[in-house]
């Protein structure tokens, strides 16, 4: 009886293992989607390159700058032009490589990007002499152009959290799956411990 309780158990045992390796633990690292790989690859060099440029720029150019953003944005009218400069430079450097590091998950990246572009083009929406009518001066064509990073943080933000939503679904059917599949392995150890039991 004692070894065909142990063989029963066993059993069970290995009937569960199998039920287990079926049904594995979702990584704890995201997956990246192929699909935006070139949207966070362009997006990301160019905002890289743009604040290592920066971090390195003199007073001439932080004073250009933080003018241009003060103007739009009072309260900025506070902070000296080398430490705006300093500070909107390590905000693109870290932006930057958030787009080019494939674990950072695509809904983060593609919130901080869709803000950042959001305030580009804020600055082009109030500062005069931008646009008419909305439609790009001159003047206003460089920083017109940046639109395309709102497209692509958007993307980025929206393909996330479908992709989110997905994977959550897709784990509570597996554990649903995995769950029945082990009570129905219980229940099949549990009669041939009875029957062994009663042998």
């Amino acid at each position: 009886m004692t070894n065909g309780w142990w063989f029963a158990a066993g059993a069970r045992g290995y009937k569960l293992g199998l039920v287990s390796a079926a049904f594995p633990r979702e990584s704890p690292v995201p997956r990246t989607d192929v699909s935006n790989v070139p949207l966070r690859l362009v997006a990301g060099a160019f905002i890289l390159n743009s604040g290592v440029s920066k971090w390195s720029a003199g007073e001439e150019a932080a004073s250009g700058v933080h003018g241009m953003a003060s103007g739009t944005y009072p309260f900025l009218k506070s902070m000296e032009a080398p430490q705006f400069l300093k500070l909107l430079s390590a905000g693109e450097i870290a932006l930057g490589s958030a787009l080019l590091l494939p674990f950072v998950p695509a809904a983060v990246a593609g919130a901080g990007l869709t803000a950042f572009a959001g305030g580009l083009l804020g600055l082009y929406l109030r500062t005069p002499g931008m646009h008419e009518n909305l439609r790009p001066t001159q003047q206003g064509t460089a920083i017109a152009k940046d639109v395309w990073l709102l497209g692509i943080g958007t993307s980025l933000l929206l393909r996330g959290r479908a992709t989110n939503r997905t994977a959550k679904k897709a784990a509570k059917r597996a554990a649903k799956e995995a769950a029945k599949a082990d009570t129905k392995a219980g229940a099949k150890a549990a009669a041939k411990d009875a029957a062994t039991a009663a042998a």
